[in-house]
């Protein structure tokens, strides 16, 4: 797939910022950069999402991969696995998340998690009560309000970039144990 929009002159940008990248301009930016508001606005809610205190980031990181994973997006999963090591995930099961179904390496919660990106992920949404009803009782009220909300940003921010030809830029090859590929296809 190629770009739909070309790489923007990104006059402005703070470059102090691509520490987090290993020193690459990612792409996302560089094309988003063509409407600094809506990158800006985009970057900040993302940062932001990041922080929020309910849900462990560990698990914010696997619903952030699974649904890249489900959607089929090679750049946010790329680089979900590349900073998903910083938040002391071991490469070895972040590595799993595109066959989470069929990996050992994962606890019921983290699967639980994994199955609600994807449920949201689905057009219908395939949410179901029971699921909620677990994810509510492991995570709390705010947990899941908040795990519900870093879903859909995860959504909006990989559909966006699909959206624009974006394509993985090889932050994972910096990791020491490749991604795993997916078992099996799923539709979205």
């Amino acid at each position: 797939m190629a770009l739909r929009v070309q790489k923007a002159e990104m006059t402005g940008f703070d470059e102090s910022k691509l520490a987090l990248f290993g020193g690459q301009v990612p792409e996302p930016l560089e094309v988003g950069w063509h409407n600094p508001p809506v990158m800006e606005a985009a970057l900040e809610f993302g940062m932001k999402a990041d922080t929020w205190p309910a849900v462990d980031a560990r698990l914010k990181s696997f619903a952030h991969m699974a649904v890249a994973a489900y959607v089929g997006y090679s750049w946010c999963l790329d680089i979900g696995y590349f900073t998903a090591l910083n938040h002391d995930l071991d490469p070895a099961v972040a590595s799993q998340v595109p066959r989470w179904r069929e990996s050992d390496a994962f606890s019921p919660l983290e699967r639980d998690v994994m199955e609600y990106a994807e449920a949201m992920s689905s057009t219908p949404l395939t949410v179901t009560d029971e699921l909620s009803s677990r994810l509510l009782e492991a995570l709390g009220e705010a947990g899941l309000i908040e795990l519900t909300a870093y879903v859909a940003f995860s959504n909006f921010s990989t559909r966006n970039n699909v959206a624009l030809g974006i394509e993985s830029q090889g932050f994972s090859a910096n990791c020491e144990i490749p991604l795993a590929p997916a078992l099996r296809q799923r539709a979205s």
